[in-house]
């Protein structure tokens, strides 16, 4: 064997070993538990027994059944997703251009739209509860205006606009600094020769700015994706599913079958069914705006 071979099989044994630890953790911390949770999603387990009662895939379709739980849960989660998504990006984009104009308070703003995004996610939630409970009734004692004694987490309608609003106020600073990074990234010169051209302001936005924008509407999208269908912490703390269930999301559903209600098995299969959900929607997602990027 000649010192190339040799020094070539060194390194490959030296990156295997590097690479071991890793291998052996991803294993045990996700793919071990990903299968097992496959075999208790054909079971019914309570999380104590020993011998987990095979049921095949009853599970599963008591899940789609019309009685079922999961579909209202799926489907508020689709309607917080679009929500959060949409609104998230278009004003994070919006405050965006805004804060990369030349004013004194412009880096101000960026840190005060940057402060909720270090807070934690239930310590909002239980901030903006107390708001919607007692902060808006001081508002209508103070006002007398009645539009701040709506019962924002009482009723249905609300709770559901009040959770979205919640969860964009805290995550949109995050995707206003994503923005503004793609807007200065944005070459002067391309913008300069359009001006050139004879464009506007609002040609030069929509034609040059926006189009180059792409890898950055892709992250931003596939991010706020991310966490709006693996939204939890701030439902919890929020309205802990009310009322009357109409803001349980995926994930909280998920929780209180396998946690609070020890249906292990019924837990198992939920989180089966929507990995692939996510799954497909995120892919799905990614591949449209990756295709629409355009390259310098």
């Amino acid at each position: 064997m000649s010192q190339k071979q040799k020094r070539l099989l060194k390194e490959y044994a030296e990156n295997f070993l590097y690479i071991i630890p890793a291998i052996l953790l991803v294993t045990v911390m996700i793919y071990i538990p990903f299968v097992m949770s496959g075999y208790y999603s054909l079971t019914e387990w309570n999380g104590i027994s020993k011998a987990p009662k095979f049921v095949g895939f009853s599970n599963f379709q008591t899940l789609f059944s019309s009685k079922g739980e999961f579909m209202n849960s799926l489907w508020f989660t689709t309607k917080y997703t679009f929500g959060f998504t949409l609104f998230s990006n278009v004003l994070a984009l919006a405050l965006a251009v805004a804060l990369t104009k030349k004013f004194k308070l412009a880096n101000f703003f960026r840190g005060i739209f940057f402060i909720p995004y270090i807070m934690s996610m239930t310590i909002v939630g239980f901030i903006w509860q107390f708001i919607f409970t007692q902060g808006f009734s001081k508002l209508a004692d103070i006002t007398g205006w009645g539009f701040w004694n709506f019962s924002f987490l009482g009723d249905p309608k609300l709770a559901f606009y009040s959770v979205v609003f919640v969860g964009i106020w805290q995550q949109l600073g995050f995707y206003i600094v994503l923005y503004i990074a793609g807007l200065q990234a944005v070459p002067a010169d391309v913008l300069e020769a359009a001006t050139v051209d004879g464009a506007t302001g609002w040609q030069r936005f929509s034609k040059v700015t926006l189009p180059l924008l792409g890898p950055s509407f892709t992250t931003c999208i596939f991010m706020s994706l991310t966490n709006a269908l693996k939204v939890f912490d701030i439902i919890l703390a929020l309205t802990k599913g009310g009322p009357g269930g109409s803001t349980y999301s995926v994930t909280l559903q998920i929780y209180k079958d396998a946690f609070t209600n020890n249906r292990y098995g019924m837990g198992s299969a939920e989180s089966i069914v929507y990995f692939l959900f996510v799954l497909i929607v995120t892919q799905a997602v990614l591949k449209l705006f990756s295709t629409k990027e355009v390259d310098l």
